[in-house]
């Protein structure tokens, strides 16, 4: 039998981001805690809309999770969740809401996470080390759900936005 430590910062690695003091104060506040290593009219695009983010449903985050928890191939190993098809810039994010609603995207995300995962890509701007893991290449049987997939959940039964985290 084994130990392990699983986090809840699946797709931001504390480690490896440098977010605006907002966002960091948040992670900040996260690591202390833990000490082990709606709809807008503008169109706002952070940077040059191009930076990389990885956008994942936490049906999938909770699958994987389940997985790497009694997975021998990931003791004291990082495992990042960055599913291929769920890699996509905010171009992309918002070309595909356009497309599938005709509408604008929404605006109520918290600028400095905008900031970090849209402007420096934080989210996909560092390579995995040898130790690391990408969870969708660890367990390829496991069909995820897509960010076009989850873009269509989200339209048909939006859940109501969880920001307890940032007050």
């Amino acid at each position: 039998m084994y130990q392990r430590f699983i986090p809840s910062d699946f797709g931001i690695e504390e480690d490896r981001v440098s977010p605006l003091p907002p966002f960091q104060a948040f992670l900040d506040r996260k690591r202390k805690q833990c000490p082990i290593d709606c709809l807008g009219t503008d169109i706002t695009v952070y940077g040059d809309g191009q930076a990389k983010a990885v956008l994942n449903y936490e049906e999938d985050v909770a699958m994987y999770t389940i997985k790497v928890a009694d997975d021998a191939r990931t003791l004291n190993r990082v495992v990042t969740y960055q599913p291929p098809k769920n890699i996509v810039s905010q171009l992309e994010l918002i070309s595909l809401w356009e497309k599938k609603t005709g509408l604008p995207p929404p605006q109520n995300i918290p600028v400095s996470i905008l900031h970090s995962v849209f402007i420096k890509g934080d989210m996909t701007g560092y390579e995995l080390g040898d130790d690391d893991l990408e969870a969708s290449q660890l367990y390829p049987d496991y069909e995820y759900t897509t960010f076009d997939k989850l873009l269509d959940i989200f339209l048909i039964d939006p859940p109501e936005p969880a920001m307890g985290a940032f007050e």
